[in-house]
């Protein structure tokens, strides 16, 4: 409920940082995510920008998140600070925009390409969060769109999205899930949509699997199609399915 005090966020880092360099790791990119817009002053003050940039400054590429009516100056002015690029990354979480009104996300189609296209013109690079089944579209026409907000991504500039299965938790979901207006997706459903949107051939696609087994019905195949979906992710090649003799993959 209170705004962010100036120095938490880079102590946060300056923390992460060292215990990565306790195991000798030192990534070559790393995902500053707030759980809310890396640019909104209140919860990131703009003055900590430097000392995060310091902290980062190994790094080779950093991804943050935001919202896209936050990205605007001060994303030029983390940018400038980094050693290495900037990628921005947006919950677009559908391209339906009938549903994305009911999403209440305060943005709208329009209101997302400008923020892309004004990352592109700072050669910041844009990264679009989707998500699989969300509320009030669910079945085929849930996959449907998910791969049509890929394409629509794709299309404003975005080099890779990430597609998240929409969970239940946050309160208003789970009267969704109530009322029949929310479906959870399976993990069948993850699979299918990461197939679908890689097969469009127009950037990196990666399938979220934290938490991954509120999705699946059977522990026979769970940790084989875990492992499949990372395999994917990081080769970004289409792999056959697991096949299980419990579940039939379903």
């Amino acid at each position: 409920r209170d705004s962010v005090p100036p120095g938490a966020i880079a102590r946060q880092v300056e923390f992460a940082v060292r215990k990565w360099s306790d195991t000798g790791v030192r990534p070559a990119q790393v995902k500053l995510y707030n759980s809310g817009s890396f640019f909104d002053a209140k919860a990131i003050p703009p003055a900590d920008y430097e000392a995060i940039a310091e902290r980062v400054a190994f790094a080779r590429h950093v991804v943050v998140e935001s919202h896209p009516l936050l990205v605007g100056d001060r994303c030029r002015e983390l940018r400038d600070l980094l050693s290495g690029s900037l990628e921005v990354a947006m919950g677009l979480e559908t391209a339906n925009p009938q549903v994305l009104e009911r999403l209440n996300k305060g943005f709208d189609l329009e209101d997302f390409a400008r923020a892309a296209a004004f990352l592109a013109a700072e050669s910041v690079a844009t990264r679009a969060f989707l998500l699989v089944n969300p509320p009030f579209l669910h079945g085929a026409p849930g996959l449907e769109w998910v791969v049509k907000s890929a394409d629509f991504a794709f299309q404003c500039g975005a080099s890779a999205v990430t597609l998240i299965p929409t969970r239940t938790g946050n309160g208003a979901i789970d009267r969704l899930f109530e009322s029949g207006e929310f479906t959870p997706p399976t993990l069948a459903t993850l699979e299918a949509a990461q197939r679908h949107v890689l097969g469009l051939g127009r950037g990196r696609v990666f399938a979220d699997t934290w938490d991954l087994q509120r999705f699946s019905t059977c522990s026979s195949c769970l940790t084989a199609r875990r492992e499949r979906l990372e395999a994917v992710n990081l080769s970004q090649r289409y792999l056959p399915p697991v096949v299980c003799t419990a579940c039939g993959g379903s």
